[in-house]
């Protein structure tokens, strides 16, 4: 009877019932993923700052530090910088806040004198019942505001919890990363296990590059949009830069999203022609970003295509909202580094593998297999 059955279709149900397989797999392990996610979240994040924390160790072990001394010297060093920024910035923003309101209640004015004489000529009237009608939405809506504030407080426990977590994971990572990594290989089979040891240490190396790049170009990123910010006059230039490079650890939408936060404001304190001139300058920004800086500093290693990052994030904010799109290009960048080493690395030891300093041209591409262009003959 199966010789009845014509080749195509037993081909294509061959097919079917594995790709079915597959995405059975897939579900459960992102099941899992969800269902675990104030583990796995903190556990990625920390694995995220072990990356970019990790040459700092290295480097002092080589100077004769012990390994558990470095670790601790590296985890208070980045503690204190973060400590220190986010004090400095929230200092700032209390400074700045009472000009932004001068200029936002300027503004308002000035928007209340153009509806009323503008061409709209709407009254005076008109207006108060307008926010008269906000202030009572706010009443009656009393309950679910403060439902949600309840549920706000909530939200800030499990996310000092995940920070607790975040960092106790994180010291072992720096401490013992390699012994953690050879615990994890032997569940592998051995005669696989070299070529997946080596796999992992192309993927954290990758991802101790993209760390790295991501952090250089958020850096710029915040200095040449908050300079521009200084010359325009834009209040609370310190924290808009901060939120640039905060956001900027999300590839191309975290910039646009903070350069839009920062023209909104500016439209709002300064006018519409200095809006124009902040939008300006995000965009040059963006520019130098997307075309200088990401191509020189993330490299071969960790070269993605922008359709490839877009698509991953918003796989990712789907899936995990801001978690996920933080976490997914990342991912992506691991797993292209491992399976391109799973396909074209043959003869290639675990103790050959460079992850701090890993080249550009570290993995081999391999030969095309195919002489079609996409040119017309």
């Amino acid at each position: 009877m199966t010789n009845l059955v014509p080749t195509g279709l037993r081909v294509s149900a061959a097919l079917a019932w594995r790709f079915m397989v597959v995405i059975a797999a897939l579900y459960v392990v992102m099941w899992l993923a969800g269902y675990f996610s104030h583990i796995m979240v903190p556990i990625a994040i920390a694995l995220l700052l072990a990356a970019l924390m990790a040459p700092g160790v290295e480097r002092l072990v080589k100077w004769g530090v012990p390994r558990g001394i470095s670790a601790l010297l590296v985890m208070i060093a980045g503690i204190a910088v973060v400590g220190g920024l986010l004090t400095f910035v929230i200092i700032q923003f209390i400074d700045g806040l009472p000009d932004l309101q001068k200029q936002v209640s300027d503004s308002l004015a000035q928007i209340q004198d153009w509806l009323n004489d503008g061409p709209l000529h709407i009254d005076e009237g008109q207006i108060k019942d307008f926010v008269n009608n906000i202030i009572d939405t706010i009443q009656e809506n009393q309950s679910a505001i403060t439902q949600g504030a309840i549920t706000t407080a909530t939200t800030i426990g499990e996310i000092l919890t995940g920070l607790l977590l975040t960092v106790f994971v994180l010291i072992f990572f720096l401490y013992d990363g390699a012994g953690i990594w050879r615990f994890v290989t032997r569940g592998v089979p051995e005669r696989v296990r070299e070529r997946v040891d080596v796999a992992g240490r192309r993927g954290f190396g990758a991802l101790v590059s993209y760390v790295r790049a991501t952090a250089a170009v958020a850096l710029v990123d915040a200095v040449g949009i908050g300079v521009g910010l200084a010359i325009v006059g834009v209040p609370l230039v310190i924290p808009l830069s901060a939120l640039v490079f905060l956001s900027a650890f999300v590839p191309i939408i975290g910039a646009v999203l903070a350069g839009t936060v920062a023209v909104l404001i500016t439209l709002v304190a300064n006018g519409f022609i200095q809006a124009l001139i902040v939008l300006a300058i995000v965009i040059a920004v963006m520019q130098l970003e997307g075309h200088v800086l990401q191509p020189w500093l993330l490299g071969r290693a960790v070269r993605l295509h922008p359709l490839a990052v877009v698509l991953a994030i918003a796989a990712g904010l789907i899936a995990a909202g801001i978690a996920g799109a933080l976490l997914s290009v990342p991912l992506l960048a691991v797993l292209n580094a491992g399976i391109k080493s799973l396909v074209h690395d043959d003869d290639v030891e675990p103790g050959q593998i460079d992850v701090m300093h890993q080249s550009d041209k570290s993995i081999d591409d391999g030969e095309p297999d195919t002489k079609a262009t996409w040119e017309t003959p």
